[in-house]
């Protein structure tokens, strides 16, 4: 019961941080956007301070937006904030982070080839790096470096870079990458919570006391401008490495550091195509070269095809009863119609391994899972060898 009530709530929460999200990231994309495409207005608009505008269609209407340059002559009775997205997704993270990765199965987090970590250590280590890296990041985005948008993002760059291969030698790889994704969320939620709303506030607060905002909420409102767009080239990676848990083909990698590293470049360089070209600056080559970036990324970590089979490799044949033993020893205790193991309630991703029909079906996730990418067993908490996963290789070539 235990294991059954444990998936509901990951399964609840992790459907409240999508939708949480989705409205984050959308209310981002969307105001982007809007800012890149307001236009000059006519001139009776400027004399009331409006700074640009724009007329669009959608749901069956005209819709005519403007933005003040600074602020409206009379404050309006209701002001919408966008600021509950970012911390509603945030704190539903945080909560899946502890549901799955802390409260759940230890295999998610910790790889005992690595580092011999205890629940606690580990915990402590992940929730550090959220905030040592927000820290390093607010104290950067004050410094004098903000000025300079191509030197900042190098820098925050290659110190997420270091993140990633630091958390890849003490976690898993699926523990190493949602963590780096939690470090890139925290950033992007402590520049609402520390920037943007405190900016929108000052302004407010000075229209609604009739006073001319100062130089203070110019410096405000020009640090936060660059904290929104910030947020904007986060988004892409923060949203793959989101959906990356699926994919142990990145994450379990060798060298999985450095394939997220590789990934959060190519969509980050990717987003910055978009908003050029909300700025009418339509360069294609940026998205050629995405791509082929994309394709070169895949080549590189492509596994090696499959060893040749064991007649003309000389080696002896893998018997049904030697895999049997192998499933029951590392595979069983989850893959199972009723997994024992305490965590699961049912198969993990539907795959059973109760009969050797099963896994013949399932060839493909299983020698990508616990042959290719050495992901399986969780953490390898059961002790698979190499000569194991090399026997459950030669048993799933010859089962084609």
């Amino acid at each position: 019961m235990e294991a059954y009530l444990s998936e509901w709530l990951s399964l609840l929460v992790r459907w409240f941080h999508v939708i949480a999200g989705v409205a984050w990231i959308g209310a981002s994309f969307y105001f982007v956007w809007l800012d890149n495409h307001l236009r000059e207005p006519p001139d009776w608009k400027k004399q009331k301070g409006i700074k640009g505008d724009l007329w669009a269609i959608h749901g069956g209407g005209f819709y005519e937006v403007a933005k003040y340059k600074l602020g409206p002559e009379q404050m309006p009775k209701e002001l919408h904030w966008f600021k509950w997205e970012a911390y509603a997704t945030w704190l539903s993270g945080m909560l899946l982070l502890f549901v799955v990765y802390y409260m759940g199965s230890p295999g998610y987090l910790i790889d005992l080839s690595k580092a011999q970590l205890s629940s606690g250590a580990a915990i402590a280590i992940g929730l550090g790096s959220l905030l040592g890296v927000m820290v390093i990041y607010e104290a950067l985005i004050r410094s004098p470096l903000s000025a300079n948008g191509k030197a900042f993002g190098l820098v925050l760059f290659a110190i997420l870079v270091v993140v990633s291969w630091g958390l890849f030698q003490v976690f898993s790889g699926r523990g190493a990458y949602i963590h780096v994704g939690a470090v890139i969320g925290t950033i992007m939620v402590a520049n609402v919570f520390l920037g943007i709303i405190p900016a929108q506030r000052a302004l407010v607060n000075a229209v609604a006391n009739n006073e001319e905002p100062g130089e203070r909420v110019a410096k405000l409102a020009a640090l936060a401008k660059l904290r929104s767009t910030h947020n904007n080239y986060l988004t892409l990676p923060v949203i793959f490495i989101m959906i990356s848990n699926h994919y142990p083909l990145l994450y379990s990698h060798p060298h999985g550091w450095a394939v997220l590293a590789a990934i959060g470049f190519i969509t980050a360089y990717a987003r910055h195509y978009f908003n050029l070209r909300h700025q009418d600056v339509n360069k294609p080559s940026i998205l050629v070269i995405a791509a082929a970036l994309t394709v070169a990324l895949i080549w590189a970590i492509a596994p090696s095809p499959p060893a040749s089979s064991t007649a003309d490799s000389g080696q002896a044949a893998v018997t049904d009863s030697t895999v049997n033993a192998l499933l029951e020893s590392h595979c069983i205790a989850c893959h199972a119609a009723e997994p024992s193991h305490p965590a699961f309630q049912a198969a993990p991703a539907g795959i059973a391994l109760d009969d050797l029909s099963l896994l013949a079906q399932h060839r493909d996730k299983v020698r990508q899972s616990a042959v290719n990418s050495h992901y399986m067993p969780l953490g390898n908490t059961t002790g698979m060898t190499e000569e194991e996963r090399a026997q459950l290789g030669r048993w799933l070539d010859a089962s084609r």
